[in-house]
């Protein structure tokens, strides 16, 4: 029998003479934990306000305190030929008296700690965050010594962290809010041991605590979940404000249960814990519930016409508007960006518009050594990035040229693919040209590239990061159709140096986004992603997809796993948003948002074909429906803006203040419109596997297999929504599954209508095409 459930449970009551059974499970666990010299500490304890007044613990199933009589009921399953994972629910009861401002404690204590532990709460701690902090803000400004010194320190802004100091004490406290998924895990090297807990959300109590303690010797460590969560100081964008948490008093008869999952489990590396962690991460919260209710064509439909709008002719040169102003912003935040699906439109006067805007970039804003500034006023002045007043030269991003080399590239793929290729002009070539010389001039310089560089000289102003994660997707673009051995070269030697230093030895990404330090980041993690694929497109070679998979591992502690609970009378709330999908920002930014900054996040979507592992298909079709819950639609209003618009925000954590849980922000992000266009267009409404008879939908219809035979598949279609859809359909043989997908597939994939409320049935041959019965 499989997956068959071994209980043990300690029963709660003495005085009925039952047998006590508590010490039987908790051993049980206990049992599982020495691996790790952990062992389990269980508690009521006591708050003045949020001061720690005193700890009780349990040394059996019932705690007499000074107010009141406590009793515990502890159940622990292990899994027949699973012994590295463990079902565990602790109930807590006050019997008799009173119990003031008290929360209740699970904790998981660890000796022989080891300071080189790889800690991890997901999308909030990365490597225990031990890394030197600055400021006491929102994107702190970087003190001298950061500046054009290649041995910087990886530097981030004031997060929860574990401390770098010897003899210094550390303390990480979160709530469940805080986290993609509620949970904590480590990796020791020293025991080639991984663990992680899986929590629930919140009690009835409120969220859950999330704690983090470590001695000042750094030999132990605890890993705290209490209910509710009773934090000091709970963290803000970059700062800390008092939390407002408070603990509740408890009456005879109050009673509150907290359920986990615990694995200890082999592991050689953080990439293995990491690969563990997106294998699991579900295994709790169970399968997430994603809402058909906007149709990926209706999305584009509505996105576009608002890039429609954008369109201005300034001083500065004519392009669709980035943000909310007239300025104009490279790459990041969507210039640059928003008109790759303006092209996909295949319409004259738009594409007139993007080729103007090509110009525009090309033209004003390439620097002599070939990299690019990130942006220029209105005006047609020049905006400097993270300048100090030490230094004058003007800086720009890296991730920003980075983005405009994979751009540029993919611009005249599709203008090629659509059959303009005659309109490709030398210009943009050129400057696509001389930026790839510019990221392998500084490689073969500084072997990295860089956080900020100098546009006039190329020099690197601030080192370090992974602001360079989508370099070498660029430069393989550009090795191949410009005939550069060279480059593909540098962008394999890259990826290579950054998959080893950050991912392999760090467990984290980061310093791709413009309003961080060098935070870790799901953009870069993301970005980072695109290389990877990138460069098995272009090579064909199977090292490249097995660091893809690690790196979409990664990519999954960003993402929530479930549908969180907001509170009812906010916005999403209200909107009963089901938001499993939805992306953290950074350690620094404590929200998540819709999409990719900024991508369709389509090499996801390759990595599940290449593989046939269903959680790639998962992870986007999330990513993909928590952004439409975003989309301010008619009876779904988010932004209180443009129908089709959206915004940055999906709020779980009190970063912000408590009132900003669940309440979305009234305005528009013209990135979160582009990365919802970028999916509709470059990924599949529905994949078939013609071979192994299986279908995926990542549209927001239903569909189902009906028949199978020599002639095709048949399927049925069917749409709930309330928007007509016009669905595309990628249908292909093992065969053909086995080439890596080319950048403009999308242009080939038929589509099929299906009217609000329709059921159809559509016949689907990959050699005849798509036809509707």
């Amino acid at each position: 029998m499989k997956n068959l459930k071994v209980t043990l449970i300690g029963f709660l009551c003495l005085s009925n003479g039952m047998v006590s059974l508590a010490q039987q499970p908790v051993e049980s666990l206990n049992k599982l934990l020495k691996d790790i010299n952990g062992s389990l500490r269980l508690s009521v304890k006591e708050f003045n306000g949020t001061t720690l007044l005193s700890e009780q613990i349990f040394n059996k199933e019932s705690l007499q305190t000074k107010t009141g009589n406590w009793s515990m009921q502890f159940k622990a399953s292990s899994v027949l030929g699973h012994p590295e994972v463990m079902d565990v629910s602790t109930s807590f009861r006050l019997n008799s008296g009173i119990a003031k401002a008290s929360a209740v404690s699970v904790s998981f204590d660890f000796s022989k700690w080891n300071s080189e532990n790889y800690v991890l709460v997901p999308a909030s701690v990365y490597n225990g965050n031990r890394y030197r902090a600055i400021g006491n803000s929102y994107s702190p400004q970087y003190p001298k010594d950061m500046y054009y010194n290649p041995s910087v320190p990886l530097t981030i802004s004031n997060n929860p962290r574990l401390s770098i100091e010897e003899g210094k004490a550390s303390l990480i406290e979160l709530q469940t809010g805080n986290a993609a998924t509620p949970a904590m895990c480590f990796f020791s090297k020293k025991e080639q041991k991984g663990f992680i807990v899986l929590t629930e959300q919140m009690t009835k109590l409120g969220s859950s605590g999330l704690t983090i303690v470590e001695n000042a010797a750094k030999d132990s460590c605890s890993f705290s979940i209490s209910a509710p969560a009773v934090r000091k100081l709970a963290t803000g964008f970059g700062d800390f404000h008092l939390s407002g948490d408070k603990a509740p008093d408890w009456k005879f008869g109050d009673e509150v249960a907290l359920g986990f999952k615990v694995y200890v489990f082999n592991a050689s590396s953080i990439p293995d814990l990491l690969k563990k962690f997106m294998q699991v991460r579900k295994d709790l919260s169970g399968l997430n519930n994603p809402r058909n209710i906007l149709p990926m064509s209706k999305l584009f439909e509505v996105a576009t016409d608002i890039c429609r709008g954008n369109f201005v002719e300034v001083p500065a040169g004519s392009f669709y508007r980035p943000e909310n102003n007239k300025d104009f912003q490279l790459g990041w935040v969507s210039g640059m960006m928003n008109t790759y699906p303006m092209l996909a439109l295949n319409d004259k006067k738009e594409r007139d518009r993007v080729f103007a805007e090509l110009d525009f970039v090309v033209n004003k804003l390439q620097g002599k050594s070939g990299y690019f500034y990130g942006g220029i006023r209105a005006s047609g002045e020049i905006i400097p990035e993270k300048m100090s007043p030490d230094f004058k030269p003007v800086q720009a991003m890296v991730r920003k040229n980075a983005d405009a080399l994979l751009w540029l590239m993919k611009h005249i793929k599709l203008i090629k693919a659509q059959g303009y290729g005659k309109s490709v002009k030398p210009e943009w070539e050129n400057a696509a040209k001389k930026l790839a010389a510019a990221f392998a001039r500084t490689w073969n310089k500084d072997g990295e590239f860089g956080q900020y560089i100098v546009p006039e000289t190329g020099e690197i102003a601030v080192y370090n990061s992974t602001a360079g994660a989508i370099v070498p997707a660029g430069l393989a673009m550009a090795s191949d159709y410009f005939h550069n051995k060279e480059w593909m070269k540098v962008a394999q030697d890259a990826a290579k140096f950054y998959y080893h230093r950050d991912v392999e030895k760090q467990g984290l990404t980061g310093g791709h986004c413009g309003d961080i330090s060098q935070d870790a980041d799901a953009e870069s993690t993301y970005g980072f992603l695109e290389s990877l694929m990138a460069l098995y497109y272009y090579t064909g070679q199977k090292e490249w997809l097995n660091r893809a998979e690690v790196q979409a591992a990664l990519g999954a502690t960003w993402t929530f796993s479930y549908d969180p609970i907001f509170p009812a009378n906010s916005e999403i709330g209200k909107l009963k948003s089901n938001m499993a999908g939805a992306i953290w920002a950074s350690i620094q930014n404590k929200h998540a948002a819709p999409g990719i900054c900024t991508a369709s996040g389509d090499y996801v979507f390759k990595l599940f074909r290449a593989t046939g592992n269903l959680l790639y298909a998962d992870l986007i079709r999330d990513i993909q429906h928590a952004h439409a819950e975003a989309v301010n639609m008619p009876g779904h209003l988010t932004t209180n803006n443009l129908i089709g618009s959206s915004m940055e925000r999906i709020q779980l954590s009190d970063a912000e203040g408590k009132g900003s849980i669940g309440n979305f922000i009234n305005t528009r992000n013209s990135w979160t419109e582009t990365n919802g266009m970028l999916m509709a267009l470059e990924i599949p409404g529905i994949y078939v596997n013609m071979d192994r008879k299986k279908l995926y939908v990542f549209d927001h219809v239903k569909a189902q297999i009906l028949l199978s035979d020599k002639s095709g598949i048949t399927l049925q279609l069917t749409n709930t929504t309330g928007y007509d859809a016009n669905v595309s359909v990628m249908a292909e043989t093992d065969k053909q599954a086995i080439k890596p997908l080319s950048y403009t597939a999308f242009l080939g994939w038929p589509k099929v209508k299906v009217k609000t409320g329709e059921t159809i049935k559509i016949k689907v041959n990959p050699a005849n095409g798509l036809t509707v019965l």
